[in-house]
Parts: structure tokens; sequence; C-alpha cells
């Protein structure tokens, strides 16, 4: 009986705890549920008027004006052009009196930038010259580099230097140094055209070997030629302003300008990107045959000039250079282009390279063998041996009857929509005694073509020529321009 008293008694006391905690509770829920909602109710009747009162700094947006464009102005992107391209150009003190007509040929003032680099100062030109050549500028002094040349000089290390010595120079807006001699001759329109088709924030050295095989197995295939000019573009000349000399100093058996650069764009790790409009021009004699069949690429330079025949007869070497300025200037990108067409009339095959010459040839030649230069040069031997040159030759044939009738260019017009341009014979051919029509009987050419400011931008490809009917006497008229469809020589 005392034990079950007990036991209600335990029972009595956990259920009065057990209510006291729930009431505590409830109190608790209650008193937060009253906060809240007077806390809300303070909230509701003391709120901000927003039309009048601003809790936060308060800027307001600006009207857009729609006619405006808002996009950040963008730096449109400038093709290449001839501003961009700095001269280096290798000169010699005994020779500059002479040489620097070849230069005035090509310099144009105020446009060209760049430098002469002298061995010693030279008697100052007059003044109404100095914008027509450019600036003249003495190599440093290279007495301490090593050298193992037998000729006992250091030529070939202070033209080497050019590139760097100009890069110290701190010129702006520079894309491309460009090295040449003083006796280079350059179209400077293709070099631009050429140097386009590049990226010059990369590494590029641009230029091409030898028209002689033993000149480039003597220095390397690898090699660019610089009398024939070549590009350098500005942050891989920056790298080898760096370690130039000490590269020089690692070569001391080398004495050529053009094999020390090489071997220090080996040691950069950059080979020789070709363009083959550069002309080393290792030759001798009469360079017609490389000219009137020029490769399908723009003309860039020529060199030697004081070395080969004057590139047209009867007239000095410079006033030769001279009469390519007037085609140069009306349609640059088709100075000494080839085309070739028949006369089926007459059975006559005529080539035309523009701006330079025409020639007439008795019967048919297929077009494999009039691309080819005919053999009308000596090798860098000064002898008659084909197996000298590294690409194709044809000889120039001993039959008095197909041997070419030349016309070379004497003179042209740039009209509104063409070109017209007029070739002369000055040099007589022998009789032939074949039954055919004699070429003979044509005093002039006349080339009409319509230059096109985009031949190099497409895939490369010679031009068509067509003879064209006339009532003029004497004359052969030919329209050269881009092949129509399905058009083909045959």
């Amino acid at each position: 009986m005392s034990t079950m008293n007990n036991k209600n008694l335990k029972d009595s006391e956990h259920l009065h705890f057990s209510w006291t905690i729930t009431k505590l509770l409830s109190s608790f829920f209650l008193l937060v549920s009253l906060f809240y909602l007077f806390y809300s109710l303070g909230f509701l009747t003391h709120s901000y008027n927003c039309a009048q009162k601003k809790p936060y700094p308060y800027y307001p947006l600006p009207t857009i004006n729609h006619n405006v464009n808002t996009t950040p102005p963008q730096v449109p992107f400038e093709k290449t052009n001839i501003s961009h391209i700095v001269f280096g150009i290798g000169a010699s003190s005994r020779l500059w009196a002479h040489r620097k007509e070849f230069i005035k040929l090509w310099w144009r003032p105020n446009e060209t930038r760049g430098n002469v680099w002298l061995d010693q100062p030279v008697e100052k030109t007059e003044p109404s010259e100095d914008h027509l050549v450019p600036t003249l500028k003495i190599s440093s002094d290279v007495s301490n580099f090593k050298s193992k040349n037998p000729r006992g000089n250091r030529l070939g290390i202070r033209i080497s230097r050019i590139v760097s010595e100009t890069v110290r120079l701190g010129m702006e807006n520079v894309r491309w140094f460009v090295m040449g001699d003083d006796d280079t001759f350059f179209v400077t329109e293709n070099l631009v055209k050429v140097l386009q088709k590049y990226d010059h924030n990369e590494f590029y050295y641009i230029g091409t070997s030898s028209e002689s095989h033993m000149q480039n197995i003597h220095f390397s295939y690898n090699m660019a030629f610089g009398g024939g000019g070549f590009a350098i573009s500005y942050p891989l000349a920056v790298a080898l302003e760096r370690m130039q000399d000490r590269c020089i100093e690692r070569y001391p058996a080398l004495f050529t300008s053009d094999d020390m650069i090489q071997a220090c764009m080996a040691e950069l790790g950059v080979p020789l990107t070709k363009e083959i409009g550069f002309h080393q021009f290792d030759v001798h004699g009469n360079v017609f045959g490389l000219l009137a069949a020029h490769p399908i690429t723009p003309l860039v330079s020529m060199h030697h000039l004081d070395l080969v025949e004057p590139i047209f007869p009867n007239v000095e070497r410079v006033e030769a250079l001279q009469r390519l300025i007037g085609p140069m200037k009306v349609d640059p990108y088709g100075l000494m282009q080839q085309s070739i067409c028949y006369d089926k009339a007459r059975h006559w095959t005529i080539s035309v390279s523009w701006g330079y010459a025409v020639q007439i040839f008795r019967g048919v030649f297929v077009a494999r063998d009039m691309e080819m230069p005919a053999r009308t040069f000596l090798n860098w031997d000064r002898r008659a041996d084909y197996t000298g040159f590294p690409f194709n030759t044809r000889p120039f044939s001993r039959n008095v009857c197909q041997k070419p009738f030349v016309f070379y260019l004497s003179a042209y017009d740039g009209l509104v929509n063409h070109t017209l341009t007029e070739y002369i014979r000055v040099q007589p051919n022998p009789d032939c005694k074949w039954k055919m029509p004699d070429p003979a009987q044509i005093q002039i050419v006349k080339v009409i073509k319509k230059p096109d400011p985009h031949l190099w931008d497409k895939s490369p490809r010679r031009n068509c020529c067509r003879v064209q009917p006339t009532n003029e006497e004497g004359t052969l008229v030919i329209d050269v321009g881009e092949c129509r469809k399905d058009e083909i020589v045959e």
C-alpha cells in the first residue's frame, strides 16, 4: 500500500513538471509573436515616403541617346605600307658618288624611311639632293671583332651590323627592316605587297638565294643574299640586336655579312622564308632572259646593276632603269609579268614581259618552254654552263629563223581604265629563208592592259594575252589581262 502511494506521487510530480515546461514554451512563442506583430505595425506606420526621402545617396541614370554609338572606339587594323618599313643600305664611301644614282631612282622623298651606312664620311651632296637619298650614317668601329678573313678587312662584320645599328636608332612605328646594297634597285610597291602577307609581330627572315648554284653551295641555300635584299620583322630584329655581337664572335671564319646574319638566324632558330622576287643577279652578261620570263611573283628588287649589262640596249645603266619608272607608277604589280599567246593566222608565238619587252617567234613554242628563262647570261664563273643554275633554263637558239624579234618598251600611257604601252625593235634580225610570214613587217607592238590592284591577293596565275585585229599597218595589238573562264594557252 505504501509502495503504490509513492509511485502515484512521483507520476503526479512528473506531470506537473511537463505542464510547467509546456506553459513556459507557449509563453515564449506568444511573446515572440506579439513582438513581431508590434514591430510590423510600427514599420508600416513609420515607413519612408520614397517620393520625399532618399535613405541612400541617389544618382540619376544618364539619358541614353540612341543616335550615338556607345560601343568603345576600335582602332582599325592598318595594312602594312611603305611608312612601316625602314631601309638599311650598305654602302662604300669609295663608290658612293656613282651608286647614289641607283638609289635616287627608287627612293621616294617624304615617304620612304631609312639610312645609308658608310665606312667613312663622304663629301656632302648638294643641299637640293639631300631629300633624294636616305640619311647618311657612319657605321660603328668593328676593329675589335675577331676575324680570319683572308682579305684582311672586316667589311662583312660592318655590313651585317646595320640591322642592329638601325634598331638602336629607336625609330617609331616600324614593322620591317629591309637590307640592301647601294647598287640595289627596289620596286617599293611590290616590296610592300610581299610583306603584307606576313604578320610583322612574328619572327620572319624573308629573302631568297642566289642564281648561282655554286654560290648557294659555298654559302647556304638557307641564306638570304643581301644584295638582292632581305626583310626582318621588328621583333626578330630586336632579338638579333641583343645577341648579334656575341654571335659574330663565334664565327670569325665567316667574311660576308649575309652568312653572318644567317648564322645568327640559325642560333635564333628562324629559317629563311623564300620570296623569289628578290634578285641577287649572281650572273654575268645580259639578264634579258631572266627578266623576260620572270617567275609569277612580284618583282621586288634587282642587284649587281654595275656588273650586268644595262637592261635596255644602247643606253647607260641608270638611264635604262629610268625607263621602268613610268610603268612602275601606272601598274607596279604587273611589271615584268610574262604572258604567252599565239598569232594563229601567222603561226607566231608571242611573249609579253609587261613594261619591259615583247618577243615574237616564228613557229609555235609551248608554254612550258617559254616560261623558262633563255640563257642570254653566263653563270657566276663566267661560263655558259646551264648546270651552274639552281633553276631551269633553255638555250638561246642558234638557228637564225628561231631567234626572237625583240621589241623594247618605248612609251607608256596610263589611261582612265587601262594602260597602253608601246614597244619597238632596236636591233635587226638576220635574214631567214623560211616560207612563212616574217615578223620583220611589224614595226611597233601596242599592249593594252587593265591594271589589277588585287593581282597578288589571289592565287598566282600568269595573265593571258590575245592578239587583236587592227587596220594599222606594221602594228601588232595585244590585249593582256586576267584569263577568262576556260581560257588556256594552247
